[in-house]
């Protein structure tokens, strides 16, 4: 199951991830955030746990709105 964590995600923003998450601390929680929870839903995608449709929905719809947020941060 392939991952989607925030680098390749975003490959044009490496530097700008790098400089955010040690300099800005709202970024640094929203980044390790996304990828705890990137990380939970991978564990479910690749048969590793079980978990319900509706928590695996939870968790993306939490995936995309860190994504979006972290994504508004980087375009500034």
């Amino acid at each position: 199951m392939e991952r989607h964590d925030l680098l390749h995600e975003f490959p044009e923003f490496r530097d700008k991830i790098h400089d955010l998450k040690t300099t800005d601390n709202h970024f640094r929680k929203l980044f390790d955030e996304y990828h705890e929870v990137e990380h939970e839903i991978h564990k479910y995608n690749s048969g590793t746990e079980n978990t319900t449709d509706e928590h695996m929905h939870e968790l993306k719809g939490k995936l995309l709105f860190l994504k979006d947020e972290i994504f508004a941060m980087l375009k500034n």
